[in-house]
């Protein structure tokens, strides 16, 4: 089997049994193309990247953090580590899954519709999840919540029959626990 039939997700030897969720983050220098590189891998490979967030980490190097949010086996996982290691300017990549727990976070901003019931049900539910009104007009609220995806994930599904309007979401940003630096 070549290389790209190895990693695709499509491959034979691939079956969704194996399939993990993994969170990359990429150091890389802060200059033009590189992220369509990086996205260029996985588009590349029929990889989905399901959470990507870029943000400029050192401004006198001019590097940047790319954080990365994928599925697949941990064999494909380490081939796209190491085929991300090869495209220049990236100085370092991290499977923050494989080296323990990581913190990760996101923010999203969550607009929910509604009158009567559903609008002091909305209330409540924002205050149990430490959700923060940030708009409010007579007809809906903007929330505004932080936290681990899958908090943010629950918060949404308990809006949808509230009256989920419309929702923004940061990606995942995530950071190696511990003194050691990724």
């Amino acid at each position: 089997m070549n290389a790209i039939a190895a990693l695709s997700p499509y491959s034979s030897s691939m079956g969704k049994s194996n399939a993990e969720r993994h969170t990359l983050s990429v150091l890389v220098d802060n200059e033009p193309g590189v992220l369509a590189r990086v996205v260029g891998l996985f588009s590349g490979r029929g990889y989905n990247i399901e959470s990507l967030t870029v943000a400029e980490i050192a401004h006198v190097e001019r590097w940047s953090r790319i954080t990365i949010v994928t599925t697949g086996s941990p064999e494909a996982i380490e081939q796209i580590s190491h085929q991300l290691e090869r495209i220049v300017p990236i100085h370092k990549v991290t499977d923050l899954t494989v080296r323990g727990r990581a913190i990760e976070r996101e923010l999203a901003m969550i607009k929910v519709r509604g009158k009567g019931e559903n609008r002091l049900e909305a209330l409540r539910l924002a205050e149990a999840f430490k959700a923060k009104v940030i708009d409010a007009t007579l007809e809906s609220f903007i929330f505004e919540l932080t936290g681990a995806p899958d908090k943010i994930d629950d918060f949404v599904e308990l809006m949808r029959p509230l009256g989920l309007a419309e929702l923004a979401r940061t990606g995942v940003a995530a950071i190696a626990r511990g003194a050691e630096a990724v």
